[in-house]
């Protein structure tokens, strides 16, 4: 019997020496070599083995203390495994999630950015590039010109593919794609035309409906609503779900003076709609399917008395060094859901300039941030003397009211552009993954980032707006460059120029 009670206790000081045989280490490798580096008895290494007590001596004799030290090293080291897979995930350690190390590799590509290769075709016929828009494969790269024509060609080989010559009667302003194969032009004679790639021959339809300049195309993907804004004040959706050659129906969703671009959130949960007069407008909670009925002139009137701290009648008024914009926020009647937030609301925000304070702006180019973190827009003073490129986070929080949401803009970074090519509108572009900016700089372009890493937005939000951080300038055009834009799926950039230039960039090493 005795042998037995032996034949027991031996197992049982060698399970404990073993470590645990539950646990999320007892089939991870990493686990195993914790556990065998923690089973060395003090004054042992690995090239002196353990002694273990022969089978002639008492087996009361093993060291309980080596035991209950053996146990907490494995403890020990059980913990640090776990710490270093949570650093791991949250990126802070030496090693980091491969998915989180990527933009480093993204970042010294596009810190290596050289021009590759440009389309020179004759301003004769085509004139200035006002728009640039990859196809969401990057397959495609469409090109809107100021001579009514759209230029078609492979972005990586730099091949032509097809000129629509004729494809609308005046400039044409924006091209957005629906799809791979189906894209959308509008254009200053108050038209928007849809195309097929593999049928360009002729458009599928035109459609009618703007009495003045089209300057943007936007698309629900989830309800497949086209939505087009122009000078005439108007937004109006297009349901293509129901296009024939004659055209799709189609109504007027929202009107207001002074329109310059319009937007929708990548999830297209929110409206924003940028004006000449220097203030935004964010539609919350979007529904597309209904009209929102405002009285558009007289609250917008009013809006520049209510802009200041003082006569702020809505919203929370600025105190001190406050940098939230003052807003207004309006709601239609017939959107507004019993015990609900309502449909469409309206906010009303003048977005804080640097150095603009005391005088007007025209906000010309209106950009989302891919995630929908923030806005990007890019502005000039009215006299056109300073022109500035602005980052705001959208401030979500939880509603005061049932029916009063809350989405204020908190300038985060800014800075003061060359303001070359005056009167022109300069179109500036994210990155695919929200990190860099391009923005048209005088005869070239510029890239920034939020930070010297080139880290995310949420990564590196700073207590007070500060300036952005210039990765590169490259200097390609002979004339002011117009429009840039990244490519969705390879790690390149376009910009096209006033006299019709198309630059692309490509890493050089």
């Amino acid at each position: 019997m005795s042998s037995d009670r032996r034949k027991e206790r031996k197992d049982d000081a060698e399970s404990q020496l073993d470590g645990p045989s539950d646990g999320g280490s007892a089939g991870d490798p990493d686990g195993d070599l914790y556990q065998a580096e923690g089973s060395l008895s003090p004054g042992t290494t690995s090239d002196q083995p353990q002694q273990r007590p022969t089978r002639g001596s008492d087996e009361s004799s093993i060291d309980t203390g080596l035991i209950n030290s053996t146990a907490k090293q494995s403890l020990s080291s059980g913990n640090n495994v776990f710490w270093w897979l949570r650093e791991r995930c949250l990126g802070r350690g030496v090693v980091v999630d491969p998915f989180r190390e990527n933009f480093r590799i993204m970042t010294s590509l596009y810190s290596s950015m050289n021009p590759a290769d440009s389309v020179n075709l004759s301003t004769r016929t085509h004139g200035a590039v006002f728009n640039l828009e990859y196809s969401p494969d990057g397959s495609v790269l469409a090109v809107a010109c100021e001579q009514t024509e759209v230029l078609l060609f492979d972005p990586i080989s730099s091949r032509h593919i097809k000129t629509l010559v004729e494809a609308h009667e005046d400039c044409v302003n924006n091209i957005r794609f629906l799809d791979n194969r189906l894209f959308a032009t509008c254009s200053d004679d108050t038209t928007i035309a849809l195309w097929d790639l593999r049928k360009l021959n002729s458009k599928v339809c035109t459609l009618h409906g703007h009495t003045s300049w089209v300057k943007n195309i936007e698309y629900d993907t989830n309800t497949r609503l086209l939505v087009t804004s122009g000078f005439d004040g108007n937004v109006i959706t297009w349901d293509t779900n129901r296009f024939t050659e004659d055209g799709c129906p189609h109504k007027k969703f929202f009107h207001t003076r002074y329109l310059m671009r319009m937007r929708l959130t990548p999830d297209c949960s929110k409206m924003l709609i940028s004006t000449s007069s220097g203030y935004l407008l964010i539609l919350h909670d979007l529904d597309l399917t209904q009209s929102l009925e405002v009285g558009s002139y007289r609250i917008l009137r009013a809006r520049r008395t209510t802009a200041s701290p003082d006569s702020a009648t809505s919203g929370s008024p600025r105190r001190g060094n406050d940098s939230r914009p003052a807003s207004n926020k309006l709601f239609s009647p017939a959107s507004q859901r019993e015990g609900g937030s309502p449909r469409n609301s309206l906010e009303v925000v003048t977005p804080e300039i640097p150095g603009e304070r005391d005088r007007g702006n025209c906000i010309t180019s209106l950009q989302l941030h891919p995630k929908g973190l923030a806005t990007l827009i890019r502005c000039s003073s009215n006299t056109d003397d300073q022109e500035w490129t602005c980052v705001y986070e959208f401030q979500e929080g939880a509603p005061v009211r049932a029916v009063s949401p809350r989405c204020s803009l908190k300038l985060t970074h800014y800075i003061e552009e060359a303001n070359v090519g005056r009167g022109y509108i300069k179109e500036l572009c994210f990155s695919p993954d929200g990190r860099l900016i391009c923005s048209p700089y005088g005869y070239g372009i510029r890239l920034m980032a939020f930070d010297d890493q080139c880290s995310e937005l949420v990564d590196c939000l700073p207590k007070e707006s500060s300036c952005l951080k210039e990765i590169r300038s490259i200097y390609s055009h002979s004339d002011v460059v117009l429009t840039t834009k990244f490519s969705p799926t390879h790690c390149q950039l376009a910009s096209g120029c006033l006299s019709g230039r198309v630059s692309l960039y490509q890493p050089k090493f």
